[in-house]
Protein backbone atom coordinates (compact mmCIF):
# COMPACT_ATOMS: atom_id res chain seq x y z
CA UNK A 1 0.00 0.00 0.00
CA UNK A 2 1.32 3.46 -0.90
CA UNK A 3 2.19 6.10 1.65
CA UNK A 4 -0.63 8.27 0.30
CA UNK A 5 -3.31 5.70 1.10
CA UNK A 6 -1.87 4.99 4.55
CA UNK A 7 -1.73 8.70 5.32
CA UNK A 8 -5.35 9.13 4.32
CA UNK A 9 -6.38 6.24 6.56
CA UNK A 10 -4.48 7.86 9.42
CA UNK A 11 -6.24 11.18 8.81
CA UNK A 12 -9.58 9.36 8.90
CA UNK A 13 -9.03 7.74 12.29
CA UNK A 14 -6.39 9.60 14.35
CA UNK A 15 -7.39 12.61 16.43
CA UNK A 16 -5.94 15.67 14.69
CA UNK A 17 -3.57 17.09 17.32
CA UNK A 18 -0.42 16.84 15.18
CA UNK A 19 0.49 18.26 11.79
CA UNK A 20 2.46 15.29 10.57
CA UNK A 21 5.00 15.15 7.76
CA UNK A 22 3.84 13.09 4.72
CA UNK A 23 6.10 10.12 5.48
CA UNK A 24 5.20 6.67 6.86
CA UNK A 25 8.19 5.05 8.54
CA UNK A 26 8.33 1.27 8.50
CA UNK A 27 11.47 0.23 10.37
CA UNK A 28 14.85 1.42 11.58
CA UNK A 29 18.39 0.11 11.85
CA UNK A 30 21.17 1.85 13.72
CA UNK A 31 20.74 5.57 13.10
CA UNK A 32 18.76 5.05 9.87
CA UNK A 33 15.01 4.99 9.26
CA UNK A 34 13.23 3.42 6.29
CA UNK A 35 9.80 4.39 4.99
CA UNK A 36 7.16 2.11 3.49
CA UNK A 37 8.42 2.91 0.00
CA UNK A 38 11.96 1.81 0.79
CA UNK A 39 13.64 5.22 1.16
CA UNK A 40 16.50 5.52 3.68
CA UNK A 41 16.79 8.48 6.07
CA UNK A 42 19.53 9.65 8.41
CA UNK A 43 17.87 10.30 11.76
CA UNK A 44 18.94 13.33 13.81
CA UNK A 45 15.67 13.55 15.73
CA UNK A 46 15.62 10.15 17.48
CA UNK A 47 11.86 10.26 17.97
CA UNK A 48 12.30 13.58 19.85
CA UNK A 49 15.37 12.51 21.84
CA UNK A 50 14.03 9.05 22.66
CA UNK A 51 16.00 6.47 20.66
CA UNK A 52 19.29 6.79 22.52
CA UNK A 53 20.62 3.41 21.34
CA UNK A 54 19.29 3.82 17.83
CA UNK A 55 17.07 1.25 16.16
CA UNK A 56 17.32 -2.52 16.46
CA UNK A 57 20.04 -2.65 19.13
CA UNK A 58 20.48 -6.40 19.62
CA UNK A 59 21.31 -6.44 23.33
CA UNK A 60 18.41 -4.15 24.19
CA UNK A 61 15.98 -6.08 21.98
CA UNK A 62 16.93 -9.41 23.52
CA UNK A 63 16.39 -8.08 27.05
CA UNK A 64 12.94 -6.75 26.17
CA UNK A 65 11.97 -9.90 24.27
CA UNK A 66 13.03 -12.10 27.18
CA UNK A 67 10.76 -10.18 29.55
CA UNK A 68 7.94 -10.14 26.99
CA UNK A 69 7.78 -13.92 27.18
CA UNK A 70 7.76 -13.90 30.99
CA UNK A 71 5.46 -11.17 32.32
CA UNK A 72 4.36 -7.79 30.97
CA UNK A 73 2.02 -6.49 33.68
CA UNK A 74 1.01 -7.32 37.23
CA UNK A 75 -0.02 -3.92 38.76
CA UNK A 76 1.60 -2.06 41.63
CA UNK A 77 -0.26 -4.14 44.18
CA UNK A 78 2.66 -6.56 43.88
CA UNK A 79 6.45 -6.42 43.48
CA UNK A 80 8.31 -7.23 40.29
CA UNK A 81 12.06 -7.75 39.87
CA UNK A 82 12.70 -5.62 36.75
CA UNK A 83 11.38 -2.47 38.46
CA UNK A 84 13.59 -3.15 41.48
CA UNK A 85 16.70 -3.66 39.34
CA UNK A 86 16.02 -0.58 37.21
CA UNK A 87 15.22 1.46 40.30
CA UNK A 88 18.44 0.48 42.03
CA UNK A 89 20.54 1.42 39.00
CA UNK A 90 18.74 4.72 38.47
CA UNK A 91 18.96 5.82 42.10
CA UNK A 92 22.64 4.92 42.32
CA UNK A 93 23.42 6.91 39.18
CA UNK A 94 21.40 9.93 40.32
CA UNK A 95 22.32 9.79 44.03
CA UNK A 96 18.63 9.89 44.90
CA UNK A 97 16.66 8.08 47.60
CA UNK A 98 13.36 7.01 46.00
CA UNK A 99 11.96 6.52 42.51
CA UNK A 100 8.46 6.22 41.06
CA UNK A 101 8.13 4.84 37.53
CA UNK A 102 5.61 6.48 35.21
CA UNK A 103 4.39 5.90 31.66
CA UNK A 104 5.71 9.18 30.26
CA UNK A 105 7.66 12.34 30.93
CA UNK A 106 4.50 14.37 31.46
CA UNK A 107 3.39 11.94 34.15
CA UNK A 108 6.80 12.27 35.78
CA UNK A 109 6.32 16.05 35.96
CA UNK A 110 2.86 15.57 37.47
CA UNK A 111 4.38 13.39 40.17
CA UNK A 112 7.12 15.94 40.87
CA UNK A 113 4.51 18.69 41.28
CA UNK A 114 2.57 16.52 43.70
CA UNK A 115 5.70 16.00 45.78
CA UNK A 116 6.10 19.78 45.97
CA UNK A 117 2.48 20.27 47.01
CA UNK A 118 2.64 17.50 49.59
CA UNK A 119 5.96 18.83 50.92
CA UNK A 120 4.32 22.24 51.48
CA UNK A 121 1.29 20.62 53.12
CA UNK A 122 3.52 18.63 55.47
CA UNK A 123 5.50 21.76 56.41
CA UNK A 124 2.32 23.62 57.35
CA UNK A 125 1.12 20.72 59.46
CA UNK A 126 4.46 20.50 61.22
CA UNK A 127 4.43 24.24 61.90
CA UNK A 128 0.89 24.20 63.31
CA UNK A 129 1.42 21.12 65.43
CA UNK A 130 -1.45 19.07 66.83
CA UNK A 131 -3.78 22.05 66.84
CA UNK A 132 -3.91 22.23 63.06
CA UNK A 133 -6.13 19.23 62.38
CA UNK A 134 -8.79 20.37 64.79
CA UNK A 135 -8.81 24.02 63.77
CA UNK A 136 -12.32 24.83 62.54
CA UNK A 137 -12.47 28.57 63.23
CA UNK A 138 -9.96 29.53 60.55
CA UNK A 139 -9.54 28.01 57.12
CA UNK A 140 -5.84 27.79 56.33
CA UNK A 141 -4.54 28.77 52.90
CA UNK A 142 -2.82 25.59 51.79
CA UNK A 143 -1.74 26.92 48.39
CA UNK A 144 1.88 26.11 47.77
CA UNK A 145 3.24 28.36 45.05
CA UNK A 146 5.68 27.02 42.48
CA UNK A 147 8.07 29.14 40.47
CA UNK A 148 8.53 28.00 36.86
CA UNK A 149 10.41 29.52 33.92
CA UNK A 150 9.26 31.49 30.91
CA UNK A 151 9.75 29.67 27.58
CA UNK A 152 9.85 26.32 29.38
CA UNK A 153 8.08 23.13 28.38
CA UNK A 154 7.04 20.37 30.78
CA UNK A 155 4.17 18.61 29.01
CA UNK A 156 0.55 19.07 27.95
CA UNK A 157 -1.49 17.62 30.84
CA UNK A 158 -3.15 20.29 32.99
CA UNK A 159 -0.53 20.12 35.74
CA UNK A 160 2.47 20.07 33.45
CA UNK A 161 0.88 22.73 31.24
CA UNK A 162 0.45 24.96 34.29
CA UNK A 163 4.23 25.17 34.72
CA UNK A 164 4.94 25.45 30.98
CA UNK A 165 5.94 29.03 30.26
CA UNK A 166 4.22 29.39 26.90
CA UNK A 167 0.93 31.31 26.69
CA UNK A 168 0.14 29.79 23.30
CA UNK A 169 -0.08 26.31 24.81
CA UNK A 170 -1.90 27.45 27.96
CA UNK A 171 -4.58 29.83 26.69
CA UNK A 172 -7.27 27.35 25.47
CA UNK A 173 -7.16 25.37 28.72
CA UNK A 174 -7.38 28.04 31.41
CA UNK A 175 -7.97 28.18 34.30
CA UNK A 176 -4.96 26.04 35.13
CA UNK A 177 -3.49 25.13 38.50
CA UNK A 178 -3.29 28.25 40.71
CA UNK A 179 -0.16 29.43 42.45
CA UNK A 180 2.27 29.17 39.52
CA UNK A 181 4.55 32.16 38.98
CA UNK A 182 6.99 32.60 36.10
CA UNK A 183 10.56 33.88 36.26
CA UNK A 184 13.04 34.43 33.45
CA UNK A 185 15.43 31.57 32.79
CA UNK A 186 19.04 32.44 33.63
CA UNK A 187 17.92 35.59 35.50
CA UNK A 188 18.44 34.96 39.22
CA UNK A 189 17.00 38.32 40.29
CA UNK A 190 13.70 37.50 38.59
CA UNK A 191 13.52 34.30 40.64
CA UNK A 192 14.36 36.07 43.91
CA UNK A 193 11.59 38.60 43.30
CA UNK A 194 8.92 35.89 43.22
CA UNK A 195 9.78 34.03 46.43
CA UNK A 196 7.37 34.50 49.31
CA UNK A 197 6.15 32.53 52.32
CA UNK A 198 3.88 30.41 50.11
CA UNK A 199 6.62 29.32 47.70
CA UNK A 200 7.35 25.62 47.99
CA UNK A 201 9.37 24.74 44.88
CA UNK A 202 11.20 25.95 41.79
CA UNK A 203 10.93 23.87 38.61
CA UNK A 204 13.02 24.20 35.47
CA UNK A 205 14.69 22.27 32.69
CA UNK A 206 18.44 22.04 33.19
CA UNK A 207 18.64 22.71 29.44
CA UNK A 208 15.54 24.26 27.92
CA UNK A 209 14.59 22.11 24.93
CA UNK A 210 11.34 23.15 23.25
CA UNK A 211 12.11 26.78 24.11
CA UNK A 212 15.10 26.82 21.76
CA UNK A 213 18.00 24.83 23.36
CA UNK A 214 19.18 27.10 26.16
CA UNK A 215 21.48 25.53 28.77
CA UNK A 216 21.27 26.93 32.28
CA UNK A 217 24.20 29.15 33.22
CA UNK A 218 26.28 27.65 36.01
CA UNK A 219 25.94 30.70 38.25
CA UNK A 220 22.17 30.71 37.71
CA UNK A 221 21.69 27.08 38.68
CA UNK A 222 24.00 27.47 41.67
CA UNK A 223 22.11 30.60 42.71
CA UNK A 224 18.72 28.88 42.48
CA UNK A 225 20.06 26.00 44.57
CA UNK A 226 21.21 28.50 47.22
CA UNK A 227 17.78 30.16 47.22
CA UNK A 228 16.08 26.81 47.67
CA UNK A 229 18.35 25.95 50.60
CA UNK A 230 17.85 29.36 52.21
CA UNK A 231 14.04 29.31 51.95
CA UNK A 232 13.52 25.53 52.37
CA UNK A 233 12.18 25.11 48.84
CA UNK A 234 12.42 22.05 46.61
CA UNK A 235 14.50 22.31 43.45
CA UNK A 236 12.86 20.25 40.69
CA UNK A 237 14.92 19.67 37.55
CA UNK A 238 13.15 18.39 34.47
CA UNK A 239 15.65 16.22 32.60
CA UNK A 240 13.16 14.40 30.41
CA UNK A 241 14.88 15.59 27.23
CA UNK A 242 18.36 16.64 28.35
CA UNK A 243 18.98 13.76 30.77
CA UNK A 244 20.02 10.15 30.25
CA UNK A 245 23.44 10.88 28.77
CA UNK A 246 22.47 13.51 26.21
CA UNK A 247 24.60 16.24 27.81
CA UNK A 248 27.69 14.06 28.12
CA UNK A 249 26.87 13.14 31.73
CA UNK A 250 24.11 10.72 32.66
CA UNK A 251 22.20 13.70 34.06
CA UNK A 252 22.76 17.24 32.87
CA UNK A 253 22.79 18.61 36.42
CA UNK A 254 25.94 16.58 37.04
CA UNK A 255 27.71 18.87 34.56
CA UNK A 256 27.04 21.72 37.00
CA UNK A 257 27.57 19.94 40.30
CA UNK A 258 24.14 21.15 41.46
CA UNK A 259 21.97 18.39 42.86
CA UNK A 260 18.17 18.77 42.76
CA UNK A 261 15.69 17.55 45.36
CA UNK A 262 13.49 16.05 42.65
CA UNK A 263 14.42 15.08 39.09
CA UNK A 264 12.26 13.82 36.24
CA UNK A 265 13.43 11.54 33.42
CA UNK A 266 11.81 9.75 30.48
CA UNK A 267 12.43 9.57 26.71
CA UNK A 268 15.84 7.84 26.38
CA UNK A 269 15.41 5.73 29.51
CA UNK A 270 13.08 3.37 27.63
CA UNK A 271 14.67 3.65 24.17
CA UNK A 272 11.21 3.68 22.62
CA UNK A 273 9.10 1.93 25.24
CA UNK A 274 6.81 4.21 27.29
CA UNK A 275 8.53 4.69 30.64
CA UNK A 276 9.51 7.69 32.72
CA UNK A 277 10.32 8.32 36.35
CA UNK A 278 10.54 10.93 39.04
CA UNK A 279 13.18 10.60 41.74
CA UNK A 280 13.52 12.42 45.03
CA UNK A 281 15.88 12.69 47.97
CA UNK A 282 15.80 14.00 51.54
CA UNK A 283 12.44 15.33 52.71
CA UNK A 284 11.17 15.25 49.14
CA UNK A 285 11.81 11.52 49.12
CA UNK A 286 9.60 11.08 52.18
CA UNK A 287 6.86 13.60 51.40
CA UNK A 288 4.21 11.34 49.88
CA UNK A 289 2.65 8.32 51.57
CA UNK A 290 0.61 5.31 50.36
CA UNK A 291 -2.52 6.55 48.63
CA UNK A 292 -1.01 9.87 47.53
CA UNK A 293 -0.03 8.71 44.05
CA UNK A 294 -0.47 5.72 41.79
CA UNK A 295 -0.39 4.28 38.29
CA UNK A 296 -1.94 1.15 36.81
CA UNK A 297 0.76 0.60 34.20
CA UNK A 298 3.64 2.56 35.72
CA UNK A 299 6.68 0.44 36.57
CA UNK A 300 5.38 -2.67 34.83
CA UNK A 301 7.89 -5.49 34.25
CA UNK A 302 8.20 -4.97 30.50
CA UNK A 303 9.12 -1.28 30.43
CA UNK A 304 11.34 -1.47 33.49
CA UNK A 305 13.20 -4.39 31.92
CA UNK A 306 13.79 -2.03 29.00
CA UNK A 307 14.99 0.72 31.37
CA UNK A 308 17.27 -1.74 33.15
CA UNK A 309 18.75 -2.80 29.81
CA UNK A 310 19.32 0.82 28.76
CA UNK A 311 21.11 1.65 32.02
CA UNK A 312 23.23 -1.50 31.78
CA UNK A 313 24.21 -0.75 28.17
CA UNK A 314 24.97 2.89 28.97
CA UNK A 315 27.47 1.82 31.61
CA UNK A 316 28.97 -1.05 29.64
CA UNK A 317 29.50 0.95 26.45
CA UNK A 318 30.33 4.23 28.22
CA UNK A 319 27.65 6.04 26.26
CA UNK A 320 28.06 9.41 28.07
CA UNK A 321 31.78 9.45 27.18
CA UNK A 322 30.91 8.78 23.56
CA UNK A 323 28.41 11.66 23.70
CA UNK A 324 31.08 14.03 24.97
CA UNK A 325 33.32 13.20 22.02
CA UNK A 326 30.72 13.17 19.26
CA UNK A 327 28.87 16.12 20.83
CA UNK A 328 32.00 18.26 20.70
CA UNK A 329 32.49 17.24 17.07
CA UNK A 330 28.87 18.10 16.24
CA UNK A 331 29.17 21.48 17.97
CA UNK A 332 32.33 22.27 16.01
CA UNK A 333 30.71 21.37 12.69
CA UNK A 334 27.60 23.42 13.50
CA UNK A 335 29.79 26.39 14.43
CA UNK A 336 31.52 26.07 11.06
CA UNK A 337 28.18 25.99 9.29
CA UNK A 338 26.97 29.01 11.25
CA UNK A 339 30.09 30.95 10.29
CA UNK A 340 29.47 30.30 6.60
CA UNK A 341 25.74 31.06 6.54
CA UNK A 342 24.40 34.57 7.12
CA UNK A 343 20.94 33.18 7.92
CA UNK A 344 22.24 31.40 11.04
CA UNK A 345 22.26 33.57 14.15
CA UNK A 346 24.03 31.24 16.61
CA UNK A 347 24.63 27.71 17.87
CA UNK A 348 23.63 26.67 21.39
CA UNK A 349 23.76 23.47 23.37
CA UNK A 350 25.95 20.81 24.92
CA UNK A 351 26.66 17.19 24.05
CA UNK A 352 24.06 15.81 21.68
CA UNK A 353 21.37 18.36 22.41
CA UNK A 354 22.28 21.20 20.06
CA UNK A 355 20.39 24.01 18.39
CA UNK A 356 20.97 26.32 15.43
CA UNK A 357 18.98 29.55 15.59
CA UNK A 358 18.19 31.11 12.22
CA UNK A 359 17.07 34.61 11.33
CA UNK A 360 14.14 33.07 9.45
CA UNK A 361 11.56 30.36 10.27
CA UNK A 362 13.11 26.90 9.98
CA UNK A 363 10.02 24.88 9.03
CA UNK A 364 10.81 25.02 5.28
CA UNK A 365 14.39 23.87 5.93
CA UNK A 366 13.26 20.98 8.13
CA UNK A 367 10.70 19.95 5.52
CA UNK A 368 13.16 20.09 2.62
CA UNK A 369 15.72 18.14 4.63
CA UNK A 370 13.19 15.37 5.21
CA UNK A 371 11.52 15.17 1.82
CA UNK A 372 14.45 15.92 -0.48
CA UNK A 373 17.63 15.16 1.49
CA UNK A 374 16.22 12.23 3.49
CA UNK A 375 17.43 13.78 6.75
CA UNK A 376 15.22 13.77 9.85
CA UNK A 377 15.44 17.00 11.84
CA UNK A 378 13.04 18.69 14.26
CA UNK A 379 12.55 22.28 15.32
CA UNK A 380 12.54 23.97 18.72
CA UNK A 381 10.37 27.01 18.38
CA UNK A 382 9.96 28.96 15.16
CA UNK A 383 13.55 29.80 14.30
CA UNK A 384 15.67 26.99 15.78
CA UNK A 385 16.59 23.58 14.41
CA UNK A 386 17.11 21.03 17.16
CA UNK A 387 19.72 18.27 16.86
CA UNK A 388 18.96 15.37 19.20
CA UNK A 389 20.20 12.27 17.34
CA UNK A 390 20.63 8.77 18.75
CA UNK A 391 23.49 8.86 21.24
CA UNK A 392 25.33 6.20 19.24
CA UNK A 393 25.97 8.36 16.16
CA UNK A 394 29.52 8.53 14.83
CA UNK A 395 31.49 11.44 13.38
CA UNK A 396 30.83 10.17 9.86
CA UNK A 397 27.09 10.53 10.54
CA UNK A 398 27.67 14.13 11.63
CA UNK A 399 29.58 14.85 8.41
CA UNK A 400 26.78 13.37 6.32
CA UNK A 401 24.17 15.35 8.22
CA UNK A 402 26.03 18.63 7.67
CA UNK A 403 26.21 18.05 3.92
CA UNK A 404 22.51 17.23 3.71
CA UNK A 405 21.62 20.24 5.85
CA UNK A 406 23.71 22.55 3.64
CA UNK A 407 21.75 21.38 0.61
CA UNK A 408 18.44 21.94 2.39
CA UNK A 409 19.47 25.45 3.45
CA UNK A 410 20.67 26.32 -0.06
CA UNK A 411 17.41 25.03 -1.50
CA UNK A 412 15.23 27.16 0.76
CA UNK A 413 17.20 30.33 1.49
Amino acid sequence: MSDTKLIQRAEDVLYKTYNRFPVVFDYGKGVRLYDTEGNEYLDFGAGIAVMALGYGDEEYTQAVEKQLHKLTHISNLFYNEPSIKAGEKLLKAACMDKVFFTNSGTEAVEGALKIAKRYHYNKLHEAMGDGFDGCEEKEMDMTGEIIAMNHSFHGRSLGALSVTGNAHYQEPFKPLIPGIRFADFNDLDSVKALINDKTCAIIMETIQGEGGIYPAKKEFLEGVRELCDKHELLLILDEIQCGMGRSGSLFAWQEYGVKPDVVTVAKAIGNGLPVGAFMACGKAGQAMVPGDHGSTYGGNPLVTAAADAVLTIFEKRRIPDHVKETGAYLADKLEGLAASCDAIKERRGVGLIQGLEFTVPVAPIVSDALLNQKLVLISAGTNTIRFVPPLVIEKADVDEMIEKLKKAIDSVI
